[in-house]
């Protein structure tokens, strides 16, 4: 009956080997609580009021952690849902320098952004955009990126991030690793500008074994493996080290492994036969040595 799977999921059964692995590794929304809760309060600021000081969030945590991926299901869910575009996912470019963050925006904004380095004109062209467009939400991801530079430039970003708020009513919010908290926290009055909101490893609890049975039921293999008992659930925590992306990765590469065995489940052993390296240890691990 295969009654673990999600109804979606059950005629993939039915589907070749191929078919069901590139379903398998295709990337999918996790819609864990952690997630459905900063999707809230970023449509908050979508629909607030107009405002003179607008105010942004800080979401911030450990790489391989999901952040992007929630930013990316509000931009793409507010795309299908809206006339017109409010909000604009700005990958902020590795590089020192104004002119690596602006080139980053105009980027973002879908305008050509020329081989010029003169940071005055960039700014510019940022401005007139941003008038026109009316954006309501720049996600700026990676922004951790952007405080790799002189201290001159970083506070120019920063000086950025207070104007459009009050020129273009633009809410800010900013993606990244701990530095992001550090430096907007460094001034009491760019803190009162941004509310952070963590995205922690997770921890072994209720709701990871939670998102255990849910990545099963999302999975397509005829067989239960039962992902939440405790053997399966606490090597998966330890080779994931609490990363929502690593945790992902580990039930995506076991359960083609099972596809292509035709065990069709998956079990302890199969997760040890990955030879998964933390992320943690990957630098000192036995594969490197091999590459010498």
């Amino acid at each position: 009956m295969a009654d673990h799977l999600l109804d979606h999921v059950r005629p993939w059964l039915d589907r070749s080997p191929e078919d069901r692995i590139a379903y398998i590794r295709a990337p999918r929304w996790i819609g864990h609580h952690g997630a459905e809760r900063v999707l809230e309060r970023l449509n908050e600021l979508l629909l607030r009021p107009p405002a003179l000081r607008t105010r942004g969030l800080m979401l911030v945590g450990p790489y391989a952690n999901g952040k992007t991926m929630i930013a990316e299901r509000f931009a793409v869910t507010h795309l299908r849902s809206a006339e017109a575009q409010r909000v604009w996912v700005v990958q902020t470019r590795e590089g020192a320098g104004l002119a690596h963050f602006y080139a980053g925006i105009l980027g973002a904004l879908r305008a050509p952004t020329g081989s010029s380095r003169d940071v005055g004109r960039k700014a510019e062209q940022v401005d007139h955009l941003l008038d026109g467009l009316k954006p309501r939400v720049l996600i700026f991801d990676e922004f951790h990126n952007a405080l790799r530079g002189r201290s001159r430039d970083v506070e120019a970003v920063l000086g950025f991030l207070r104007r459009i708020g009050r020129e273009f009513d633009v809410s800010p919010v900013l993606i990244g690793e701990v530095a992001v908290y550090d430096f907007i926290n460094a001034t009491d009055e760019m803190a009162s500008r941004f509310e952070l909101i963590a995205v922690p490893r997770w921890r072994y609890d209720e709701e990871y074994l939670t998102l255990l049975d849910s990545l099963e039921g999302a999975l397509p293999l005829a067989r239960r493996s039962d992902l939440a008992d405790e053997g399966p659930a606490r090597e998966i925590f330890r080779l994931s080290e609490g990363l929502i992306g690593e945790i992902v990765a580990i039930v995506t590469a076991t359960t083609v492994a099972a596809v292509r065995s035709g065990t069709e489940r998956i079990t302890r052993t199969s997760i040890d036969a990955l030879d998964y390296v933390p992320v943690s240890r990957r630098r000192a691990a036995p594969q490197r040595d091999g590459l010498l």
